[in-house]
């Protein structure tokens, strides 16, 4: 009986669900008296299959020793000034996962997460193109491209990068087919990694493309400058030198739960 719920619910908020989330969640149904289904008898979870990953470390792997830390890091002054809401930590636990699954130094995901924040006006979640204004006013103006708009953390656009987005993570046309697939976290945070990682997005007027390893450090932290250069990844040097303070600051955060890359 719980497994069509937990599809539902995955279903109705586009993303999986956290350790704690499964917790609330069964406890809830507990109250209800919704019995368990065979699987959970046999020690799988009917959650399982829509889990997001973890950003904490497999023994010597990549990810964050203290997740604990970084979360209470991540509230200062130029990030998340209030408690974060479960949409915001589950994005970043995306991302973190994400980055982790690839073994990103630190300074690759300080900046991947600096660049969702900015992308998603802080939410942590996948956004649409203009997501303030209607899918009509998106047909009408970004016509040269609909309905392959901006999607994701990253604004993945035009039908040549979905496709490729597809290729590289494997979805076997998926993504083409439903292009909100790059609304999901578990879909667009790959996207993201291995886009700003080989330089899908941008490139300079001699054909290089824009890639974090040309623009931050391969190990340790970066500094401001390094940060402000790595916009190009993504749109010129539009907002840079505020998403470059933002970086910093996931950075620091990063750094308090020591994050192995």
């Amino acid at each position: 009986m719980r497994k069509p719920i937990f599809t539902a619910i995955r279903s109705a908020r586009g993303k999986g669900f956290s350790p704690d989330e499964v917790k609330a969640v069964d406890a809830l149904l507990d109250r209800l008296g919704v019995p368990e289904d065979d699987e959970e008898a046999k020690g799988e979870h009917p959650a399982a299959e829509h889990a997001l990953p973890s950003a904490a470390p497999a023994a010597g792997g990549t990810g964050l020793a203290d997740p604990g830390k970084f979360f209470a890091s991540v509230k200062a002054p130029q990030l998340f000034t209030s408690a974060l809401k479960p949409d915001q930590k589950a994005g970043l636990e995306a991302i973190l996962a994400a980055a982790a699954a690839a073994k990103w130094p630190l300074s690759f995901t300080a900046y991947a997460l600096a660049t969702a924040f900015h992308e998603t006006a802080a939410t942590m979640q996948p956004v649409r193109e203009a997501f303030w204004l209607s899918e009509s006013w998106r047909k009408t103006h970004l016509a040269k491209y609909y309905p392959y708009y901006g999607r994701g953390y990253v604004q993945l656009t035009w039908r040549k990068n979905y496709e490729r987005a597809d290729k590289e993570l494997g979805l076997g046309g998926k993504l083409v087919a439903n292009l909100d697939l790059a609304m999901k976290a578990e879909v667009s945070a790959p996207i993201m990694i291995k886009g700003m990682e080989e330089g899908w997005f941008c490139a300079s007027k001699d054909g290089k493309r824009h890639s974090l390893a040309r623009h931050v450090a391969k190990s340790g932290p970066s500094t401001r400058a390094q940060y402000q250069s790595a916009r190009r990844i993504i749109n010129g040097v539009d907002k840079a030198d505020k998403i470059a303070g933002e970086a910093i600051a996931f950075q620091s955060a990063l750094q308090a739960g020591g994050w192995k890359g």
